[in-house]
């Protein structure tokens, strides 16, 4: 008899979660976790997720992807994998602790976080709306005590409360590049900061500062990183092409580039598609965005490329400015030049009042490529859209 996915909307408080989770972790009741947010967003995980068709061999968990390189896809995890993640995770951090959650428990890092907690015993806190991070760790147990960030998450609590992340026993942060900046920074404040590097297809991060965890293998060759071992997916929903092109021989292709040192650390460049070609130059925009972070004038970052007449396309970036002047085109492309080459300098530079994020706390470079791409389509009515207020735009042939 074919088994049926159970789906869950992303309850107010996550801990009403914990008993369905338990019971897929159990191999008794195929979840998924339907993501909150706009209409449109939920019925495109929806679609994926598929509850109503049977459900596919050897998962436990389906969990909808972010879509942040494109269209979502619903991915199949095996309770094992899952199990293998959170005690491998346990093993690198120096044993079982409790979790503080910052995360949606839509997204796998989210997931996670209440999985690890099932698996050590304890009973998760949740991070409630607007609560200081202090306020969160003193309702947290005694012994050990982690939590996971996304970068734009790390950076706001250190301008706000580095104290209350030192006491922390680790910090993963994940889900997007992190700026080596930020990290260093993170450091110096005493935050026990810990990348990882991983994906919902491996069940979350599988590389931890580099090393992958206990048995987690890396590859890499020219089609990018490739990743093997017990936290793998089964592959991805309703989509047998899918799967075949990214799940072969136990190993799973992430299409990210990648290099392995001397000592077998993994440095992760960005996705091998994600590049911006200006003048026949790859540009990779996770590095623009780390450096224009970088700038005083910068408190935020997101870069991605538009077609352009002379130069095929064009580098477009899109910063939230850091309080006082807003930065100047001219001083960020001498910025960016002097770090990464004039090719990775922005020609276009939108001034933004955040970066929007997707579901699972990434940022949404393609949301704010279509927005602005929208705006300049936008007729203009005494220099402005109609309708809306014009950011900011500088741009330079």
């Amino acid at each position: 008899m074919a088994r049926q996915l159970t789906l869950v909307p992303a309850p107010a408080d996550p801990l009403e979660l914990v008993p369905a989770l338990r019971a897929a972790l159990d191999g008794t009741a195929p979840l998924a976790v339907l993501p909150s947010g706009p209409a449109a967003a939920t019925a495109a995980a929806r679609a994926v997720l598929a509850p109503g068709e049977p459900l596919e061999d050897g998962a436990d968990l389906v969990v909808a992807t972010s879509g942040s390189t494109g269209g979502g896809r619903g991915v199949l995890l095996p309770a094992s994998a899952v199990r293998a993640s959170g005690t491998a995770t346990h093993a690198r951090l120096g044993g079982p602790g409790a979790w503080l959650l910052a995360l949606p428990v839509s997204a796998v890092a989210g997931l996670q976080v209440l999985c690890r907690s099932l698996l050590a015993g304890t009973r998760p806190t949740v991070l409630a709306r607007d609560e200081p991070l202090a306020a969160a760790l003193a309702r947290m147990p005694r012994g050990r005590r982690y939590t996971a960030l996304v970068p734009t998450q790390l950076r706001r609590a250190l301008d706000r409360e580095p104290g209350a992340l030192a006491g922390f026993d680790a910090v993963l942060v994940g889900g997007a590049a992190a700026d080596p900046a930020l990290l260093a920074r993170a450091r110096d404040a005493g935050v026990a900061v810990v990348t990882t590097y991983g994906m919902t297809e491996t069940a979350g991060g599988c590389v931890y500062d580099g090393v992958p965890l206990d048995g987690v293998r890396v590859a890499v060759d020219a089609d990018g990183v490739r990743l093997a071992g017990p936290v793998l997916a089964v592959g991805y929903r309703l989509d047998p092409g899918g799967t075949a092109a990214a799940f072969g021989g136990g190993w799973f292709r992430t299409r990210d580039a990648g290099t392995l040192g001397p000592d077998g650390r993994l440095t992760v460049q960005g996705r091998l598609d994600d590049v911006v070609v200006t003048g026949g130059v790859n540009v990779a925009p996770q590095a623009v965005e780390a450096v224009l972070r970088e700038h005083p004038g910068v408190a935020d970052a997101v870069v991605f490329g538009r077609p352009d007449d002379e130069w095929g396309q064009r580098v477009v970036a899109a910063v939230v400015p850091a309080p006082g002047a807003p930065p100047e085109l001219a001083v960020l492309r001498r910025w960016v030049t002097a770090r990464l080459g004039g090719p990775a300098a922005p020609r276009e530079l939108h001034a933004i009042p955040a970066v929007p994020t997707l579901h699972t706390g990434k940022p949404d470079r393609r949301g704010v490529a279509a927005a602005l791409l929208r705006e300049a389509d936008t007729p203009r009515t005494g220099g402005r859209p109609t309708g809306a207020r014009a950011p900011r735009t500088q741009e330079t042939r």
